[in-house]
């Protein structure tokens, strides 16, 4: 590696050091190679004695509840590429601080899977820390070009070169604000349609009390690391973070609704609406507090709504929830950000022992019918297909399925969408909760992402986390009443001067080529 890799290396090692201690706590097109063992079931080394070498893979992943090396799904991946993968997972908070602790150590993982966050695997690819997998597709993964479209392998390119296999979701709703609807029983009210009736609402809840709380409980909460909650945000013209205005793609800060949504929320805060403690709230947090009944209204992503039920039940067995609509704001605007874009991202650091063996098992994963038995299972004992509609079959597929989409590498574009359904009916409430964000609510309701599909860019990828972290404090502060909202020019200059001009500039020079 460079000198100025190793120089980066160390010094990210010395800040995620710090980090940890103050926290405390290739082308699509190209013919397929002739190598026999870039296809399935082929050897992926040396053959001696008429026996396959392969060496054991080393794989960092993102969390999971359950261990990755005895879920059934790594049984049926060894059995059938003949690559035994030991496997270590990423913390369920703070991960990306683990993750520039292991990088920066220079641990040899032969594959790194991280969620969807290009910033992070941009900055990684920028300092030389990743493999170029553009030879190693070439040579060893017809699958990998076969399964993959183009757009997807060109978004992650950086430079010109792909550093990183993306496993390319649909664009759909993710996260609703979800509500006690016993609540709203109790308090004679329907469910809100605008902000101003979701306002009054809160009221009620805080006034009437249907909780039993007294002062040990509040009508809404969020999370200190997301103050730009879903649906809200929508209402002020602002569901996704890049907003289209005047064919200018513009961040939250220059966005015309933002103060507005920041008066909206510093006033819930004033009021008691939102939760006093919401600042130092982490996910679990929030929802301990919404199951154990001291919260009315939390933001939810549809495939939390199964655990959140059953422990919300638990304490409360006559405890009702449901979706709020998109919420219609002072002007008009409603809506809910559709993600796209990619869930997950792999990539093969320059520790790795193996990076060809890492890419031919990538590759064989990819093959038609292993890759739909990892993502579903067998039919008739997983699964049942009819019309093209596919079921699972419960409890086999919760039991031996239901985390399969963490050894997915990459994703057959063309029929994973199909597949997934067994996924997402695997629990009716599951399902009922994205068919009421993606279906039920009308087409107008969901803004699908800008950036969904752009390709990583330097100036954005150096600048994207500092600039979230940035813009996050400020809402807080705003909210809690440490910042004026009047003071709002003045964070726009520090907001620019900081990097969000750099990316406006860079992000738009794209978006000029795109736009229709």
């Amino acid at each position: 590696m460079a000198m100025e890799n190793k120089k980066w290396l160390t010094s990210l090692l010395c800040a995620s050091l710090a980090v940890s201690v103050s926290a405390c706590g290739p082308s699509k097109g190209a013919s397929p190679s002739a190598d026999p063992s870039a296809s399935m079931g082929a050897s992926a080394a040396a053959t001696t004695g008429g026996k396959e070498a392969k060496p054991q893979l080393h794989a960092l992943n993102i969390w999971m509840k359950d261990d990755y090396n005895t879920y059934p799904v790594a049984k049926l991946i060894e059995e059938k590429t003949g690559y035994k993968v030991k496997y270590d997972m990423l913390p369920q908070d703070k991960a990306n601080d683990k993750l520039n602790l292991l990088m920066a150590s220079g641990e040899s993982y032969d594959l790194v899977t991280i969620g969807g966050d290009r910033s992070l695997y941009g900055d990684y690819a920028k300092k030389g820390a990743l493999v170029d997998l553009g030879p190693l597709i070439e040579q060893y993964g017809p699958n990998i070009q076969d399964k993959l479209s183009q757009d997807s392998l060109d978004a992650l390119k950086i430079d010109g070169k792909i550093y990183g296999i993306g496993n390319r979701s649909s664009a759909f709703a993710s996260y609703g604000l979800m509500i006690r609807t016993d609540w709203l029983e109790k308090v004679g009210m329907q469910a809100p349609a605008t902000v101003d009736e979701f306002t009054q609402v809160l009221k009620a809840f805080k006034e009437k009390d249907p909780g039993g709380n007294g002062d040990k409980g509040y009508p809404f909460t969020i999370t200190g690391d997301s103050p730009m909650v879903t649906d809200l945000m929508g209402a002020f013209n602002l569901a996704n973070y890049w907003t289209d205005i005047d064919g200018k793609l513009v961040p939250p800060p220059l966005n015309p609704g933002f103060e507005g949504y920041l008066n909206y929320m510093a006033g819930l805060y004033k009021d008691g609406l939102l939760d006093k403690e919401f600042a130092v709230n982490k996910d679990a947090t929030m929802k301990e507090k919404f199951t154990s009944g001291k919260i009315g209204v939390v933001s939810l992503g549809w495939w939390d709504i199964p655990t959140v039920t059953d422990a919300l039940q638990k304490n409360f067995p006559d405890a009702k929830i449901a979706y709020l609509p998109a919420l219609k704001g002072p002007d008009g605007k409603m809506g809910l950000g559709m993600g796209g874009g990619f869930d997950r991202i792999s990539f093969i650091p320059k520790s790795s022992k193996h990076p060809e063996d890492a890419i031919k098992w990538i590759n064989a994963k990819l093959d038609d019918d292993l890759f739909k038995e990892i993502a579903i299972g067998e039919e008739g004992k997983h699964y049942t297909v009819k019309d093209g509609a596919y079921s699972p079959i419960l409890p086999a597929f919760n039991d031996e399925r239901n985390q399969a989409n963490n050894y997915l590498t990459g994703v057959d574009e063309k029929n994973y969408p199909i597949y997934w359904q067994a996924r997402v009916k695997k629990d009716m409430r599951l399902y009922e909760g994205f068919n009421y964000l993606n279906n039920v609510l009308p087409a107008e309701a969901r803004l699908v992402d800008p950036l969904a599909l752009a390709p990583s860019m330097p100036i954005n990828s150096k600048n994207s986390a500092a600039m979230t972290q940035l813009l996050n404090d400020y809402m807080v502060k705003v909210f809690v009443g440490e910042e004026p909202v009047s003071g709002l020019p003045d964070f726009i200059k520090k907001f620019n001067a900081t990097g969000g001009q750099e990316n406006e500039v860079e992000i738009n020079a794209w978006y000029a080529t795109v736009k229709k």
